[in-house]
């Protein structure tokens, strides 16, 4: 009797981590059974879905490449069939297997995201009018684009708002028509800051539809120069030691041409939305920063900056991703000031039972290198705070058998008990609650040389209350007035102009200038440390956004002051 299909995927499941060629022999004859069904159950499709695309990433033998990427090439179909049959199709738009081709998505997302769209596949787009019920919003924002709006706008109920956009945008389509405009406020000298928040506030759903196009998850991979097979187990977490692999030289580091930073962050875009994920760094990236990491065994990094009008107010920024044999299987984020960054890692569902760990050490490596850092903090969302599938992961122990710490005394003590009762009972789990607990601070890494703890307090959070509390209580709250004030004095006490060449430098006086009147006697430094400050504010908005972070490393006075500052 034929095995079920559910049997078969299966099967291919479990083939998924064995190697050599018996086990490659074995996937392909279950690849070749499987491809000859008929798929009606949505779940089945999409488990058969996860095994190609985890396969096509880590291969085990080169001649499975093309049978897979056959099978992916013509999955849509087999998305078409199920939904004939009259399948639940929110199957499909679960958070972690989203992205399948021949499915229809829907999100919110912001102006930069929706325009990128839009130009990415105008033709696939639309609003979903049935899912969209803020009209007022339309009455404050469509005015600026529809002359006479206000008639009805201003006083009438039950406005016919897409008569009015009709009306309006003519032959072209509504969003692309939209997003037009939204770019035309540009030449009334509206920010693009602004812009984003304008649009942002209409919360305008998009729905696209992916067929078999080729940001599709299904489809999103790239072809290596060369393919790296397993043929033997792939590496466990027990294997892998972040203070060796910490240890070894540091990495080369590529800066990409412009067209391949282009390349790079057009792709990470389409990663991103086919996984209904939005990270400020990976919408908003600069092509001219980006950087290439060769780690090996088929694994390649990318890792890149803000654009100066983007950055945040203090803390540098970087984000990244991985491929693998040219499958996206995460994406990276570090933000930090001097030698402390705080880094955000995710694999994605499908490939989270490959080689998790030693990649993870690898970014970290990329990451010190890049940076310059030397104390690594991971948030506590990352391990279990209001993160159920943190918790369910036990991601607090994935960081810990890698060598974290707490940032907390108590925590901290409560990790070594549950570590006494792991030795002593290795079928001991700790609980759940216990996870919560153990997720309720940062947990930090620091490399050799470092001051141990000394970042362990510090947030970025306690510097912006800082401001509030003076503004509010020696400025009544105002802020522009709050602005003026610490600009003059900061500027007069470093030498420079209050009114600097770009907006962008101008901004960065600013906060640093906010940020400085906090400290004593800032006026009383040395010449050179006050001319190291005006070097770091002006880089701050410069062309290279780790030349900033670099300096603010060498100035140990500013340093010191920030960890006061920052520090509960």
């Amino acid at each position: 009797m034929p095995a079920t299909l559910d049997a078969l995927i299966a099967d291919l499941e479990s083939a998924k981590s064995e190697f050599g060629p018996a086990s490659a022999r074995r996937v392909t004859s279950l690849l070749e059974q499987v491809s000859r069904r008929e798929f009606r159950n949505p779940r089945l499709l999409i488990r058969f879905h996860e095994t190609l695309l985890f396969l096509r990433a880590f291969p085990q033998s080169r001649a499975l490449v093309p049978r897979i990427e056959k099978l992916l090439d013509a999955f849509h179909g087999r998305t078409e069939i199920v939904r004939r049959h009259g399948a639940d199709m929110s199957e499909f738009d679960d958070f972690d297997t989203s992205g399948i081709a021949g499915t229809i998505m829907q999100d919110t997302l912001n102006f930069e995201a929706a325009r990128w769209l839009i130009r990415r596949i105008p033709r696939n787009v639309e609003i979903a009018w049935d899912d969209y019920d803020e009209e007022r919003a339309w009455g404050a924002t469509w005015p600026r684009f529809i002359p006479l709006l206000e008639e009805d706008a201003d006083v009438e109920a039950n406005i016919p708002w897409r008569r009015w956009l009709d009306s309006a945008r003519g032959r072209k389509r509504e969003i692309e028509w939209l997003i037009q405009q939204f770019e035309s406020l540009s030449k009334r000298r509206v920010s693009p800051r602004e812009i984003s928040e304008i649009y942002d506030s209409l919360r305008v759903p998009l729905r696209w539809k992916l067929e078999n196009l080729k940001l599709s998850r299904t489809r999103n991979w790239r072809r290596p120069q060369r393919f790296y097979i397993h043929d033997v187990p792939l590496i466990a977490r027990k294997q892998v030691s972040l203070a060796a692999e910490l240890a070894k030289p540091a990495p080369q580091l590529t800066r990409v041409s412009p067209t391949e930073g282009d390349r790079v962050i057009e792709f990470i875009r389409e990663v991103m939305l086919v996984r209904y994920r939005e990270l400020y760094g990976t919408t908003l990236g600069d092509p001219r920063s980006v950087v290439r990491f060769d780690v090996g065994r088929g694994v390649m990094m990318y890792f890149w900056n803000l654009p100066p009008d983007r950055r945040l107010p203090l803390r540098a920024y970087v984000a990244g991703f991985t491929l693998k044999n040219g499958v996206p299987i995460n994406y990276i984020e570090a933000i930090g000031l001097c030698e402390w960054i705080e880094v955000g890692f995710n694999t994605f569902y499908t490939y989270r039972q490959g080689e998790t760990a030693w990649t993870y050490a690898q970014s970290l490596r990329g990451l010190c290198a890049l940076t310059g850092a030397k104390v690594i903090s991971v948030y506590p969302y990352q391990i279990g705070q209001n993160n159920d599938e943190a918790l369910d992961s036990g991601a607090f122990w994935f960081y810990r058998k890698l060598g974290f710490r707490s940032g907390n005394r108590e925590i901290e003590a409560l990790a070594r008990r549950e570590e006494g009762k792991l030795a002593a009972n290795p079928s001991y789990r700790t609980s759940r609650k216990t996870l919560k607990q153990l997720a309720g601070a940062h947990v930090f890494y620091e490399l050799p040389g470092t001051e141990p703890g000394a970042w362990d307090r510090f947030s970025t959070r306690n510097i912006g209350l800082r401001v509030n509390r003076k503004m509010a209580r020696d400025f009544d709250g105002d802020a522009s007035r709050m602005r003026e004030a610490a600009v003059r004095t900061v500027a007069r006490a470093l030498g420079i102009s209050a009114a600097w060449r770009s907006v962008a430098e101008r901004k960065s006086l600013e906060n640093w200038s906010m940020v400085l009147s906090l400290v004593r006697d800032f006026s009383g430094w040395s010449a050179r440390d006050r001319r190291g400050v005006a070097e770091i504010i002006r880089e701050q908005s410069g062309a290279n956004e780790l030349k900033y972070l670099h300096l603010t490393q060498k100035h140990s006075r500013l340093r010191e002051e920030l960890l006061r500052l920052g520090s509960k």
